[in-house]
């Protein structure tokens, strides 16, 4: 079992696992799309004078990361014809996301905010779903390449190189290379810059046709007929009722029958409350950067460049640390630091552009991001069942997003009603996790109780 308690210092030899390149690559996958209707689309939407409501609000398209689970068993049962026979099953699904998001960025660089702002806000629609489905094949395939009894020296490796790769993917080719791009000093515009951005998608795309697939190895997924009791079923086995019972239905019904009814829901509400307070920060972010006067090329070299390294780093110290005092006590001290380190966003808002204090608020704050992130996905990954990979983890990702997109969008509003005062919006983002962490606790009890109830 992965050490949700305190155990050993861990051996650093498991890194040397050629999996772990695997996730580091499929890490990046997942992170790289989050620019396209964050990052660039709101500096570029700044850059034409739009207000920092309207700004949010684009943000709400992120809603279909907490819905993706209700297309997940699709991922995990349905395969693409051709695609799928040549590529394998979770494979074929990357390379058809992949391929639709080049397509997307082609056509939002033929865009332009003054006269198609409503076009923009449906292909921003289409980058989020086709990003929210390759996630759900991303997060199966990363669980189910180690075996079971591989979680207590794998797994939470696993969550930390996913995490690297998911910020070198957003930080430092969504985030630095675009932002300088399309920056003062390039200059290129932020239309070439989703050109440049497809072709190095492109790139990628030939990098993911290359990966093993997990059928044809020896880590290939039970089949969800396999918990179901008695006769097998029947040749219409895609008829309605069967569809519902085997897709849809038996992934919960499994859930909460291994985890319990208690557990199981305090485990869901935690996910759900743990990061809304990180995320309204996140969204508007880059809008208070550039109200607190720095320039994009500053941006994209603090917060993009810089953060993305340190996160990267802090990425595998997280690592380190949650396999040694438990993953349950580290996402309880790193939410509290987490929620700390936005207090410095205050003090920049009050002491005003200085890079020095820019650069220690970014350290502190991507170290508790970065180790909180690790523990995340490790614990999503110790309750997800192997027979309901995807669906299981879609589902509890999606909570964990549905306050992280779907309330955060609302963050530019709360700004403007707050007449521009950064620094009492930061005092909220702080308060906003308590509930939270009052959750941890109790799921922590649960577990030391036996979990089930």
């Amino acid at each position: 079992m992965m050490p949700l308690q305190a155990g050993r210092w861990p051996p650093l030899a498991a890194l040397a696992d050629r999996r772990l390149l695997v996730v580091l690559l499929i890490g990046f996958c997942s992170g790289f799309p989050w620019v396209l209707h964050g990052s660039v689309l709101t500096l570029w939407l700044r850059s034409e004078g739009l207000t920092r409501t309207t700004v949010g609000l684009f943000g709400a398209v992120g809603t279909l990361y907490a819905l993706n689970w209700l297309w997940s068993p699709l991922v995990d049962r349905v395969r693409l014809p051709w695609l799928t026979a040549r590529f394998g099953q979770r494979r074929s699904w990357l390379l058809l996301c992949q391929s639709l998001l080049v397509l997307l960025m082609w056509l939002m660089s033929g865009m332009d905010p003054r006269e198609s702002l409503a076009g923009m806000a449906a292909v921003s629609l289409g980058f989020a779903a086709v990003s929210a489905t390759q996630d759900i094949a991303i997060d199966s395939y990363r669980v189910l390449l180690f075996r079971p009894e591989e979680k207590d020296s794998k797994l939470p490796w696993a969550s930390a190189l996913a995490t690297a790769g998911w910020w070198a993917g957003y930080a430092f080719i969504g985030g630095s290379l675009a932002l300088f791009l399309g920056g003062e000093t390039v200059g290129l515009g932020w239309a070439a810059v989703y050109r440049v951005l497809a072709l190095l998608t492109s790139v990628v795309l030939v990098l993911v046709a290359l990966l093993p697939e997990l059928e044809e190895g020896p880590f290939a997924p039970q089949p969800p007929s396999a918990l179901t009791p008695g006769p097998p079923p029947s040749t219409a086995s895609f008829a309605l009722r069967d569809w519902l019972g085997q897709t849809l239905l038996a992934p919960f019904r499994e859930f909460f029958q291994r985890c319990g009814l208690q557990l199981g829901s305090a485990i869901l509400l935690f996910l759900f409350s743990f990061r809304i307070g990180e995320a309204m920060l996140g969204r508007m972010s880059l809008v208070f950067y550039d109200d607190l006067g720095f320039s994009t090329d500053q941006i994209a070299f603090y917060n993009k460049f810089f953060g993305g390294l340190s996160t990267v780093l802090f990425s595998l110290l997280g690592a380190v640390i949650n396999l040694r005092y438990g993953i349950v006590r580290g996402m309880l001290v790193g939410g509290i630091a987490m929620a700390s380190a936005n207090l410095l966003y205050a003090l920049m808002a009050v002491v005003g552009p200085e890079p020095w204090l820019f650069l220690l608020t970014l350290l502190i704050d991507n170290f508790c991001g970065a180790f909180v992130t690790v523990a995340a996905v490790s614990f999503i990954s110790y309750f997800t069942s192997r027979t309901f990979t995807g669906t299981q983890f879609a589902v509890m990702t999606a909570l964990s997003n549905f306050g992280r997109t779907t309330l955060a969008s609302y963050s530019g509003a709360l700004v403007d009603s707050l007449e521009g005062n950064w620094a009492l919006f930061f005092v909220i983002t702080t308060v906003a996790v308590i509930p939270a962490l009052c959750l941890l606790l109790w799921v922590g009890r649960l577990l030391a109780a036996g979990g089930r109830s």
